[in-house]
């Protein structure tokens, strides 16, 4: 069974969000289009309490996108984004949402963030989304969604390391940054994972 996997199309990754990531809305019609041809599609949703310790704001004295140690992983502070039940941590207003049959929460410890739909960013704790898929039959997962360099990035990672096929649709995803999507890009096919445009989904 294959499935689409939609990764944090949520407000505050959007254009004018808290951590807007760049043509971050055009992904929302390119996913919107290709859910019919999915037996199975699920979401993530970036999910943070208030003053989690990925947001700079935790940091008395430092930076946004400034670098630290955080239990023993390198940690960039971000902008407080997606804090729960916010309007930032919704769903794009556009984004069709029928066919979605269940949406895994991420980042909700205070203490760790988690890029990846899978685990947080310490493998300590699982979501519950392999087994999830494992139990549905799903054997191929194709990727969408924000941002193609880090949570997009990090849940095709985990994935083909849970034995998946992994395919990211590129024209389904846009990165924060572009250069470094480029390096993640040979990182995904170098790990054994797919990269294709929707236009070549021929099923």
């Amino acid at each position: 069974m294959k499935a689409l996997l939609i990764i944090d199309v949520q407000n505050d990754f959007m254009p004018g969000g808290a951590l807007a990531v760049p043509e971050g809305d055009k992904v929302v019609p390119v996913i919107n289009d290709i859910q019919g041809k999915f037996d199975l599609v699920i979401a993530t949703q970036d999910w943070h309490p208030k003053g989690h310790a990925s947001f700079a704001v935790s940091h008395p004295g430092k930076q946004e996108f400034e670098k630290i140690g955080l239990n023993d992983i390198e940690q960039v502070l971000w902008p407080a984004h997606c804090v729960q039940n916010t309007e930032g941590a919704a769903f794009h207003k556009d984004l069709k949402t029928s066919k979605i049959e269940a949406i895994f929460r991420k980042g909700t410890n205070t203490d760790i963030d988690s890029y990846s739909g899978f685990y947080d960013n310490a493998h300590l704790k699982s979501t519950g989304l392999s087994g999830y898929l494992k139990e549905k039959g799903v054997k191929e997962i194709y990727f969408g969604g924000l941002a193609a360099e880090i949570c997009v990035f990090f849940s095709i990672k985990d994935a083909l390391e849970e034995g998946f096929s992994a395919i990211l649709v590129e024209n389904a995803t846009r990165a924060l940054d572009k250069a470094e999507f480029e390096n993640t890009k040979k990182q995904i096919l170098a790990a054994g994972g797919k990269i294709l445009d929707s236009s070549a989904l021929g099923f």
